[in-house]
């Protein structure tokens, strides 16, 4: 997901540069892993002149590479700073390490902390599990809210009156047959994880996984993330999984949230 174009609202300390330098590091995703400078112009919105500016600057300081036989730039390491910085100082993270870890345990998939970011949950901690997966989502994905367990259980501490016009401004695409892409139908999901303490997602995302999750709130009660596992319809019915691993959850996600930083 690439970040917001810049508002058109005057303000003096907005950098242009800047933001321009992060809308090209944002450009590579998983299936753009290089891309040539008109590449990087076409999906950041740039002249080519600008992107060149930004690229030249970013590979100067290590953040970017040119194959020296495709001539193809891609992202290199030193990337991995930026985020590992943040996920470093998380308090959350430190809180949620040993339950989830527990999670993992007792329940045999892998659990996962999530938090929210715009439209989506960006996963922030993982314990995973021995067993196959059938989709690789390691810290760092980021999944849509309407579409997601984690999602709908952080939505689920909204009122409607918040999580309504929300739902209804995201884009809802389609990810596989069975995602709920209507409003109303999203509405109905988080009010039944209310009812119940979590939230459930059957191949809406992927073909394969499900996803029981709830919220995590910390000593103020305010929503700050989510926990989830992911287990796969290979080795799991929704029923049974309902019944034996969302009270594991719902004890996981509670137990983070005696913990959870205001």
């Amino acid at each position: 997901m690439l970040p917001p174009e810049p508002t058109a609202t005057p303000d003096a300390l907005f950098n242009q540069s800047l933001a321009k330098g992060l809308q090209v590091l944002c450009a590579f995703q998983a299936g753009h892993r290089s891309l040539t400078l008109g590449d990087i112009a076409a999906r950041t919105g740039m002249t080519k002149a600008s992107a060149q500016r930004s690229v030249h600057t970013l590979q100067r300081l290590g953040y970017i590479g040119k194959h020296p036989s495709t001539q193809r730039f891609g992202l290199l390491p030193r990337v991995v700073e930026l985020g590992f910085n943040y996920l470093e100082a998380h308090p959350l993270i430190a809180a949620a390490h040993s339950y989830l870890a527990q999670l993992a345990r007792d329940s045999g998939e892998t659990a996962t902390l999530t938090e929210h970011n715009g439209d989506h949950m960006v996963y922030l901690a993982q314990v995973l599990t021995t067993q196959h997966i059938p989709v690789l989502t390691p810290v760092g994905t980021q999944v849509p809210m309407y579409a997601s367990s984690c999602g709908r259980a952080y939505l689920s501490q909204w009122p409607d009156a918040q999580a309504q016009p929300w739902l209804e401004r995201m884009p809802r695409p389609a990810r596989t047959r069975a995602t709920l892409t209507q409003v109303p139908d999203i509405l109905a999901r988080l009010q039944r994880c209310r009812d119940t303490g979590y939230a459930t997602n059957c191949e809406e995302l992927f073909l394969g996984d499900m996803g029981i999750a709830a919220p995590v709130l910390n000593l103020r009660g305010q929503v700050v993330g989510a926990v989830h596992v992911a287990p796969p319809t290979s080795r799991w019915r929704m029923d049974d999984a309902q019944a034996r691993l969302a009270p594991l959850v719902v004890e996981c996600a509670r137990a983070i949230s005696r913990l959870a930083p205001l």
